[in-house]
């Protein structure tokens, strides 16, 4: 389980990874390891997340949800691949919690 708050939880098997060539500088490996991330969240069709919810999410995400509702977050800043992994788990987690804020209503 993906702890988001001390409240709310959700699944980490609803989370899909890839793991690609990273671009840029890398030393010796560069272009011979796939240690980026690329992880996908299917936000419209979470069973973990209320309907309100997911509606934020997406207008948080902007660009980076596609047309099915799904979240693309690449993370290459590191040169393993369990750090770009958590790297991405953790800009998942503070998305969420940055859309479990419900706007006030003026």
């Amino acid at each position: 389980m993906l702890e988001i708050t001390p409240t709310f939880s959700f699944d980490e098997r609803e989370l899909q990874f890839e793991y690609v060539r990273a671009s840029g500088p890398g030393g010796q490996n560069v272009n011979k390891v796939s240690t980026a991330v690329q992880m996908r969240f299917d936000i419209a069709n979470s069973p973990s997340l209320a309907s309100d919810l997911k509606g934020r999410l997406v207008q948080l995400a902007g660009k980076r949800v596609n047309a099915d509702g799904v979240l693309l977050i690449e993370a290459k800043r590191f040169r393993t691949q369990e750090q770009n992994r958590e790297d991405a788990m953790a800009r998942l987690v503070e998305l969420i919690r940055r859309s479990l804020i419900k706007p006030k209503n003026d």
